[in-house]
């Protein structure tokens, strides 16, 4: 999954000795939730639109800069973990910066989102099934090695909950039936918290996935 025609460079830096006011009248004109600030061409971190409208419109950035969050990813970081950063710093933009910090483009939170539900967990056909066990006696490869012993194609598997001693994860599964695997599954001391081999799981996990954007008032 290549990001790099992914990055956008339309939005140029504003810097420290801009004043606010101007970057009032940029989020006015932009939809996104933080604008990128740089300090003689290293970038210094962002400014939220929130925190934008509390300060006064005369003063200048430098005069706020406690409140730049200095959050980015870099060119080589992989798009899971991107996704990761844009929820952990409530933002729809990411900027990029490459050696000696400088700024390179940013990502947009809809593409991103884009590129998620293009995965095969969510393109391909197949069923959803949700396992549990004990946090010390689950393993990946005996997940695998259980979906590919009944002649089945694991298109991905995470852990989507981990609460005390157990952990809880969603696997999808390419052609086969569920019902065996279920059984094996069993076999191997695993809790079934629910299988579903019909499409419309999927499409509610792709209507989940855009929680992102409901969460950030996209």
């Amino acid at each position: 999954m290549e990001l790099q025609d992914y990055v956008i460079n339309d939005i140029k830096p504003l810097l420290v000795s801009d004043k606010i006011s101007d970057l009032k009248l940029l989020f006015n004109e932009l939809t996104y939730s933080h604008i990128p600030i740089e300090n003689n061409g290293v970038y210094m971190g962002c400014i939220s639109e929130t925190d934008a409208h509390c300060f006064e419109g005369a003063k200048t950035i430098s005069d706020c800069n406690y409140a730049i969050e200095g959050f980015f990813v870099r060119p080589q970081t992989i798009w899971l973990d991107v996704l990761e950063a844009f929820a952990q710093n409530d933002s729809n933009i990411m900027p990029i910066l490459g050696e000696n910090n400088k700024y390179l483009g940013y990502y947009e939170l809809n593409d991103i989102i884009h590129l998620f539900n293009e995965t095969p967990f969510f393109a391909e056909p197949g069923g959803i099934l949700v396992v549990e066990k004990g946090v010390n006696d689950y393993s990946f490869s005996e997940i695998s090695q259980i979906v590919e012993s009944n002649d089945a194609k694991l298109l991905g598997a995470f852990v989507s909950k981990a609460d005390g001693d157990l952990v809880r994860v969603t696997l999808k599964v390419g052609n086969a039936s569920l019902n065996e695997i279920i059984q094996t599954f069993r076999r191997y001391s695993y809790i079934i918290v629910s299988g579903h081999e019909d499409d419309s799981y999927i499409e509610s996990l792709k209507e989940r996935s855009q929680y992102l954007d409901k969460y950030l008032n996209m």
